[in-house]
């Protein structure tokens, strides 16, 4: 999961780019760049760290043009750390294009030898998105037939990395004295959505971003979300042209993004995430009451942000009291999305503290948003205790996440994964809670596609399910050899 956002605008938009990866901060803590294009021109900076830590003034001032586009980084592949994995990336050739990109490409294996002996390029990093952009950057290149790129040719060439390329993708590309190229996988599993609005001159300018927050926030009205195997190009003269690029394109979007990883204010595929959690916690309430003795729970407490409109609705389902046990310190990131088991576990007591004339003796329902490796799950369940708490029951607005996630989201192996192997009994033991309820997978899926027309979600982790298929036993030992967190 990262946070990506292209715009083409009138003037400068370099301090529109930055404003608007400060919203998309929740889905990336890692690395921030930003690349801005004046005339045949551009212009970089990236860095590792937040938004915040990663621009200065002076930077700024060096990031000139009209156009531009922006990344916050949740490493899913290649190394955290290192500064080579930042986006956005560059290839030379043909005419200069740089690239953003949030998912995770499955078949890197066969891309990284046909990248090699193929095509005869080189990419310098472990990144994906790097052999994305070299699939591209060549795909476009077999197109030209003259010095002059049309919107056709590059559609083109969005449909030929269509038939090379498998897994999750939602780009952005910058093309040298051109325009602005954006295109979805054919399953529309990571989000991506066009804004457009008028400048003060009357002319059109146009956003791209994973979340429509971003358009909301930034003046922009939504005109709608880029299809599943669509590509949308913004010319130099702001022209904007569409083409479906996929041969059966089938829309099956994430279901995390709305469980954890967008905020609850945006809106995706036609769904509000923030409604999607109420509905969650409806349903979470009626297998809490079909599971637990009555009379078992005396307060429903959530474990902020994500999980909060869930517990309202199950508090109010049950009849119950909600209360907010878990003051939450807002300088301290988001645990699940933070690199590293050691580094996930030093920071649940530094964000959470339990307060302690909500717990002392009386029987506890924790909401969380979700169970993936237990550790921030664990220590809630001992503060909880440590707090005076009776009963610990914890809950889920998620089922049991029991596979590994392959689409962009850091849970590729199966050892990390605490529901993985176990029954519901094994992990209410690890956890120390005296009981745990899942959301069903039925449950999650009528939650969120309520009143829509979508048909199926990606939920490979909660029922191990590939809608890219590829996915097998012995891509899994790779994924365990190479990607443990």
């Amino acid at each position: 999961m990262c946070g990506i956002i292209g715009m083409f605008c009138v003037d400068s938009v370099n301090q529109q780019i930055y404003d608007n990866l400060l919203l998309l901060q929740h889905r990336g803590q890692d690395s921030a760049g930003i690349v801005t294009m004046d005339n045949h021109t551009f212009h970089v900076h990236k860095q590792k760290g937040r938004v915040r830590e990663a621009f200065r003034t002076r930077d700024m001032r060096k990031l000139l043009g009209n156009a531009g586009i922006g990344h916050v980084r949740y490493a899913t592949r290649g190394a955290a750390a290192s500064e080579e994995e930042v986006q956005p990336f560059y290839v030379n050739a043909p005419y200069g294009i740089t690239f953003v990109h949030n998912g995770n490409l499955t078949n890197t294996l066969q891309l990284e030898q046909d990248l090699f002996r193929i095509d005869r390029r080189h990419t310098n990093s472990t990144s994906d998105t790097e052999m994305l952009l070299n699939v591209l950057a060549t795909e476009v290149q077999s197109q030209l037939t003259g010095r002059d790129l049309t919107p056709d040719q590059l559609f083109d060439a969005v449909a030929s990395l269509y038939h090379r390329v498998q897994g999750s993708y939602a780009a952005i590309a910058l093309i040298a004295g051109h325009g602005m190229l954006a295109f979805r996988d054919p399953y529309g599993i990571r989000p991506l959505i066009l804004g457009r609005r008028l400048s003060d001159q009357g002319r059109e300018e146009w956003i791209v971003a994973s979340e429509s927050l971003v358009i909301e926030n930034s003046g922009y009205e939504i005109v709608r979300d880029v299809d599943p195997g669509e590509a949308v190009f913004i010319d130099v003269d702001a022209n904007l042209h569409q083409r479906q690029c996929a041969d059966s394109p089938r829309l099956i979007p994430c279901a995390f993004e709305y469980v954890y990883l967008a905020r609850p204010d945006s809106l995706m595929n036609g769904i509000s995430v923030y409604e999607s959690r109420l509905r969650m916690g409806d349903r979470l309430a009626k297998t809490i009451s079909e599971t637990l003795p009555a009379g078992d729970i005396d307060v429903v407490m959530p474990i902020p942000d994500s999980a909060r409109p869930s517990a309202m609705q199950v508090a109010k389902q049950l009849g119950l009291d909600y209360r907010e046990g878990f003051y939450k310190n807002r300088y301290v990131g988001r645990t699940f999305i933070m690199p590293g088991q050691a580094e996930r576990k030093k920071s649940v007591r530094q964000k959470l503290n339990a307060l302690g004339t909500e717990f002392a003796g009386k029987n506890v329902l924790i909401v969380d948003d979700s169970i993936v490796r237990g550790t921030t799950s664990r220590e809630i369940v001992q503060m909880a205790r440590s707090a005076g708490a009776n009963k610990v029951t914890f809950t889920s607005a998620a089922p049991p996440v029991r596979y590994p996630n392959v689409y962009g989201i850091n849970m590729p192996t199966r050892a990390e994964l605490l529901a993985h192997g176990r029954t519901i009994d094994d992990i209410s033991d690890v956890l120390g809670a005296d009981h745990v309820v899942y959301q069903t997978v039925e449950n999650l899926l009528e939650s969120i596609v309520e009143n829509t027309d979508i048909k199926d979600l990606e939920m490979s982790c909660f029922d191990g399910h590939y809608v890219t298929g590829g996915i097998d036993e012995e891509y899994f030992r790779w994924l365990e050899q190479n990607c443990s967190s």
